[in-house]
């Protein structure tokens, strides 16, 4: 497994300039949460299958039945430790997961534009925090008291950046978040809201607003208020992608992670369900500057989050409907999988008839999502 530097190495900002990516790119089981443990002798399970796909059968865990041995990758007794640089995945093309795992978190501390509203629980402000060389827009949840609280990042699904206004998305979330103690930095990603604009390709680029979450958690560990080894990511349909990229290139930055809806975890199956979909001339523009998928597969590979899952250290919580059109729940079904395969802690909850927007059963995924982060960074 590739290695990675643990939370608190994180924490260090050294400035580098932000990834200019080009690619053109919504019934629940009652077992609990899995515990903390290392990962490679977990057993993500899912809580079951999607309709029609049969529930995979659940793997053994190393050491039982058995003597237990070195995990992969683990160096031997008289080995010399792999740089940094050994451990990562090449770098095949300077628009790749690759090249952003070797950007480290450049955020700074968030500076308050103005305050929104002050309510019972919490003050929600308009901020706007470093993200490399460009500034990025978002919100900011504070719970009423002095801290130190645990923190999260949300980042939000598809929504037109000309029509985007700051803190659009996840609204319910942000609420419900911040009332159960947490600060919530919700960012709006370049070329969103206050943000500084970025190219029309950029703006469906998920390397340009995966290094704007990667940085958002940077700027909650610059607060004083906030407890840096409490910190978690929340993403919802487009933001799943973000979140799952931030968790293969930075491995250790949060602690625990929530998908809602999300998009695939392989790229070529969202340009092909949405991008040739709504933006047929896009989806044209894309395979004209990097081949087609057959003609180039290791190009769309090395930006897909599912190559690298084998890097994910963090446990995640995944919530998918099995009535949602817009992001098929096959999609969850195979990231689960290609998740168990790689030996990721990882959770799937079916929400009968719930479609992507998740209304009915939304208040039961929330209240399954605050108890996971409450035992994940051990509240």
């Amino acid at each position: 497994m590739s290695g990675s530097p643990p939370a608190r190495a994180v924490r260090a900002t050294v400035a580098v300039g932000c990834v200019t990516a080009l690619l053109l790119s919504g019934c629940s089981g009652d077992a609990d949460e899995p515990a903390p443990q290392d990962r490679r002798t977990a057993d993500a399970t899912a809580t079951g299958p999607a309709p029609s796909d049969p529930a995979p059968s659940d793997p053994g865990s190393p050491g039982e039945g058995g003597t237990e041995s070195s995990p992969p990758g683990a160096v031997e007794p008289g080995e010399a430790e792999p740089s940094a640089a050994e451990t990562l995945p090449p770098v095949r093309h300077r628009l790749s997961l690759p090249r952003l795992m070797r950007e480290q978190p450049d955020g700074g501390r968030p500076r308050i534009l103005r305050t929104e509203v002050t309510t019972d629980a919490y003050t929600r402000s308009q901020v706007i925090y470093r993200s490399g060389d460009r500034r990025t827009s978002g919100v900011l949840l504070r719970p009423h008291g002095e801290g130190p609280f645990p923190a999260i990042v949300l980042n939000h699904g598809y929504i037109d950046p000309a029509v985007y206004r700051t803190g659009q998305g996840l609204a319910r979330e942000q609420d419900a978040l911040a009332r159960a103690g947490f600060v919530v930095l919700h960012t709006d990603y370049g070329g969103h809201a206050a943000s500084d604009p970025i190219g029309r390709l950029e703006q469906e680029s998920r390397l340009a607003y995966t290094t704007d979450a990667v940085n958002a958690v940077a700027a909650l560990r610059a607060l004083p208020y906030v407890d840096d080894e409490r910190l978690a990511m929340l993403g919802r349909s487009m933001g799943g992608a973000v979140t799952m990229n931030a968790l293969v290139t930075h491995p250790g930055l949060v602690r625990a992670a929530v998908l809602y809806a999300s998009v695939s975890s392989e790229l070529v199956e969202n340009i092909e369900h949405f991008t040739a979909r709504s933006r047929p001339d896009r989806a044209q523009e894309i395979y004209a500057m990097f081949g087609s998928p057959r003609e180039n597969p290791g190009f769309y590979a090395d930006l897909s989050p599912r190559t690298f899952f084998d890097r994910i250290t963090e446990p995640l919580l995944v919530h998918h409907g099995t009535a949602d059109a817009t992001c098929p729940p096959r999609w969850a079904t195979e990231t689960q999988r290609a998740m168990r395969a790689a030996g990721v802690r990882s959770r799937l909850r079916w929400y009968d008839g719930e479609d992507h927007a998740f209304y009915a059963r939304w208040q039961d995924s929330m209240d399954h999502t605050i108890a996971f982060l409450r035992r994940q960074l051990e509240l």
